[in-house]
């Protein structure tokens, strides 16, 4: 009785450090990038660094967990979308207002957001979305992350869950494919064009009033320019 009084605690205290590990790393990186060191999230979680590395031996692992669950974050919120909203432009414009207000964009995995990228980059490294125009339903999204993470950390990031994040690209696809086959979206918007939308309408300012605010004005303006307009 006493060796079970003595370890419940411990068992409860280490639960609710990971709950606080993962809500920290949530934070940090989706205000400084998955570039952010291990101290930032250990010291937004009020813990020390040794008890991050106590539940994910490596940078990596925790990374992982926080982009796969974001990536099941979007496909449930787009399944969501598809089941529940007959009309296909409310179910688009549903999920991306879902998914934007989660604050999900900030953590899209970069193998998600890196369909159809070349391999040539500018000198400098630094490249920027471009957009170009592909066949209906296919991503062509060439984009790469403008704050360059050190490369042991891109590539683990790259070999994240594919699967997951082949099976979101497949949901969103098919509310992208529901509103282009009603008329609703511009002919040229691919799924990646979708995601980026995501990505881009969730800023992160410390004021949380004005966050949602600029989210959701700026979600406003993207989705006009979004939806197909009669010639």
């Amino acid at each position: 009785m006493g060796e079970g009084a003595r370890t419940t605690p411990l068992r409860v205290d280490a639960q609710r450090n990971l709950e606080h590990v993962l809500r920290a790393a949530r934070e940090v990186f989706g205000e400084l990038g998955y570039g952010a060191p291990m101290e930032d999230v250990a010291r937004r979680a009020r813990v020390g660094v040794g008890t991050v590395y106590r539940r994910f031996p490596s940078k990596d692992v925790l990374v992982r967990r926080i982009a796969e669950e974001e990536t099941s974050r979007l496909t449930d919120q787009a399944r969501a979308a598809l089941g529940q909203e007959d009309e296909p432009w409310s179910a688009l414009s549903r999920f991306l207002r879902t998914s934007v207000a989660s604050g999900a964009g900030r953590l899209l995995p970069p193998q998600v957001l890196r369909v159809g990228v070349e391999d040539a980059a500018p000198e400098d490294g630094a490249r920027v979305p471009q957009q170009r125009q592909s066949s209906p339903g296919s991503p062509e999204l060439r984009l790469v992350e403008q704050r360059q993470a050190p490369a042991e950390e891109s590539a683990s990031l790259g070999a994240g869950d594919d699967a997951g994040a082949a099976t979101l690209l497949d949901v969103v696809g098919r509310l992208v494919e529901r509103a282009r086959e009603a008329g609703e979206l511009r002919p040229d918007v691919t799924v990646s064009d979708v995601l980026l939308v995501i990505a881009t309408a969730a800023p992160s300012l410390p004021d949380a009033a004005q966050q949602a605010a600029a989210s959701s004005r700026l979600l406003d303006i993207l989705l006009e320019g979004l939806r197909s307009r009669p010639v």
